[in-house]
C-alpha cells in the first residue's frame, strides 16, 4: 500500500467521524460558549469545518507563512452551512490527495512567520499534524461542548454513554 493510500484511508475515516459529530451541533445554541475565552459553539464548529482546507493548502504550496494570515472568518449561521463548508473542503482536499504521489508527500513543507522558519517537515507529516491531528483535537473539544449541552454523542471510536454501535 502506498503512503498516499494509507493517508487516504485515515483521512476518509476521520472526516466521516467528524461529519457525524458536526451533524449533532444544535442550531439554536450556536452562540453558547463554556467560558468567555472559549470559542462559541458555532465558532468551534465552523473552525472544525474549515480545517480540511489546510490539507489543500499543504498539498498545493511548499510553505505557509503565518504573517500572511488574514482576520478570523466569521462563524457560519447554521449547522447546515457548517456541513456545506466541511463537505466542500473535504472533497477538495480528497481530490488533491488523489493527484498526489508518494514522492510529493515526502517532499519538504515549511511553516514560517515572515523570514523566521518555524519548522520544515515532510508534506505527509504536515498533513497529519495540521489536518488530521488538528481536526481530532477540535473534535474532542466539540464532544465536551455537546455533552455540556445535553446533546447525545455519537460513537466515534466505539460506544458512547449515549449510543452503542
Amino acid at each position: 500500500m502506498s503512503a498516499r493510500d494509507a493517508l487516504l484511508a485515515e483521512f476518509d475515516h476521520e472526516m466521516a467521524m467528524t461529519r457525524h459529530l458536526l451533524e449533532r451541533v444544535p442550531d439554536g445554541r450556536l452562540d453558547w460558549r463554556p467560558h468567555e475565552k472559549s470559542y462559541a459553539l458555532g465558532g468551534l464548529a465552523t473552525h472544525l469545518a474549515q480545517l480540511p482546507h489546510w490539507g489543500t493548502a499543504i498539498l498545493q504550496h511548499d510553505f505557509h507563512d503565518l504573517a500572511d494570515a488574514g482576520p478570523p472568518r466569521a462563524a457560519r449561521a447554521s449547522t447546515r452551512e457548517v456541513l456545506e463548508l466541511f463537505d466542500r473542503h473535504v472533497a477538495e482536499v480528497r481530490r488533491a490527495l488523489l493527484d498526489t504521489s508518494d514522492a510529493q508527500l515526502m517532499a519538504p513543507w515549511s511553516l514560517r512567520k515572515g523570514e523566521h522558519l518555524i519548522l520544515s517537515i515532510p508534506r505527509l507529516s504536515a498533513l497529519r499534524r495540521f489536518l488530521l491531528h488538528h481536526v481530532i483535537h477540535h473534535r474532542g473539544q466539540l464532544t465536551v461542548y455537546l455533552r455540556m449541552q445535553e446533546v447525545p454523542l455519537p460513537p466515534l471510536y466505539g460506544p458512547t454513554a449515549d449510543e452503542g454501535l
